[in-house]
């Protein structure tokens, strides 16, 4: 092993961070080769800097006048150059003022400063290298993001266990989480998928289950088990009924047991409208955790970065740093989330049509872009195909009991009538 790794792993003996550290975590590193080095250049070589694999001239990145041109008020250096391993700087510092201002419940507690990755599917990939070995149990409910299949599967090797997202009644299946992690999974180190608003459903928990999440997590945690939870915050902030728990539950995990490692993973994609700018967020925290701590931590992370994509794009981040500057941001951010707001309100109110119908039933939805419907009589694809082909309607069968409606990319004028297709078409086939 790598004796800056060695270094790293010293640092963080003692604490649950190190406990669930993958074979591939405990020997990651970010190494002091030509990145370190040119950095350490940047700051110190007054005269000439000879380090880094790119071409200048008369002190800036050469480049070519037809990329230049479509984006006029960027410099040189913000469009061309290389980003750090890390991310932007003052995008980080930033990004972290942003998670500490939507979520009011991080006041007073630390947490590392994020790393940028290339998109939240690269963040939860690096956080999987990290932490997962093959053989280890992912939780994860049933509803979820058909990727993470791909992610923990089929690259991790390891084992998806799920539970009921919905109870009987409709809420969000908390008992059910809670006897996975307890009794279900018998290994010590379990991690778990937190993914709200959700795909596919489109449900994000109330006030009340949100609490009972962190209660029961907390209880798996003071039984000896070492969890691993990371939020899947892709959708975050798109709430739209009053009752929703409206932060991240990275903010109430944050300093919550000494067996909980909490990572969140977000990014620009939804929150910001910017899906193919590839920027994403890994963020650590956990309790008794220092400085120190999420320094060893984001070495790691940086170590994983620079083996894969070996950084994100700069141009990318550069838009999105002058972006939250502008003091615009805010109000332009609000208007579109008005604009979800209000179909989402036009889909809730269409839904009273699907009452009493036998064969497809919307599922519990109050947030971000999706709602599912339960397929009762038949198989979803089959609806899924009749759909696209007989009515040119296109939707996303989940396995073989969802049908999921993405109404967020779907002007509110239409939505009557994309919805008035779906029910024809469910009495149809």
């Amino acid at each position: 092993m790598n004796s800056l790794a060695e270094l790293l792993n010293k640092t963080l003996q003692g604490t649950a961070a190190y406990d669930v550290l993958s074979e591939l975590g405990r020997m990651l590193y970010f190494p002091r080769g030509i990145v370190a080095q040119s950095a350490e250049a940047k700051k110190l070589a007054t005269k000439y800097n000879a380090t880094v694999g790119m071409a200048y001239m008369d002190g800036t990145p050469m480049h070519l006048e037809s990329i230049k041109r479509y984006i006029p008020e960027l410099s040189n250096e913000e469009i061309f150059a290389y980003a750090p391993t890390a991310g932007v700087a003052g995008l980080r510092e930033i990004w972290k003022d942003e998670m500490y201002r939507k979520n009011p419940s991080l006041k007073e507690k630390t947490v590392s400063l994020p790393v940028v990755t290339s998109g939240i599917t690269n963040g939860i990939v690096i956080s999987s290298d990290m932490f997962i070995d093959p053989g280890d149990t992912v939780v994860v409910p049933d509803m979820f993001w058909g990727n993470y299949r791909l992610i923990f599967e089929v690259r991790k090797k390891a084992r998806i266990v799920t539970f009921p997202f919905f109870d009987s009644a409709g809420n969000l299946n908390t008992e059910a989480m809670e006897d996975t992690l307890s009794e279900k999974v018998k290994s010590k180190k379990i991690i778990l998928i937190l993914n709200f608003p959700n795909n596919p459903s489109g449900y994000s928990p109330v006030k009340e289950e949100a609490a009972k999440i962190v209660s029961l997590l907390n209880r798996v945690a003071a039984s000896g088990k070492k969890l691993v939870v990371i939020t899947d915050d892709a959708y975050f902030g798109l709430f739209y009924e009053n009752e929703i728990y409206r932060e991240s539950l990275f903010a109430e995990l944050a300093d919550l047991n000494d067996n909980i490692l909490a990572v969140k993973v977000d990014g620009a994609t939804k929150e910001n409208l910017a899906w193919g700018f590839r920027i994403g967020f890994l963020t650590f925290a956990g309790k008794s955790l220092s400085k120190e701590h999420y320094d060893a931590l984001v070495q790691k992370a940086m170590g994983a970065v620079r083996s894969s994509i070996s950084s994100s794009s700069k141009v990318a981040q550069s838009l999105l740093l002058k972006a939250i500057k502008n003091n615009q941001y805010e109000e332009q951010k609000e208007q579109a989330f008005h604009i979800l707001m209000e179909r989402y309100l036009e889909v809730k109110s269409l839904m009273r049509d699907y009452k009493g119908n036998s064969v497809i039933k919307p599922l519990p939805f109050n947030s971000g872009y999706f709602m599912t419907f339960s397929v009762r009589n038949g198989k979803a694809e089959d609806l899924r195909r009749y759909l696209l082909t007989k009515r040119g309607i296109g939707t996303i069968s989940v396995g073989t009991d969802y049908l999921r409606v993405a109404y967020s990319s779907i002007d509110k004028k239409n939505l009557k009538d994309l919805y008035t297709e779906i029910l024809q078409a469910s009495e149809s086939i």
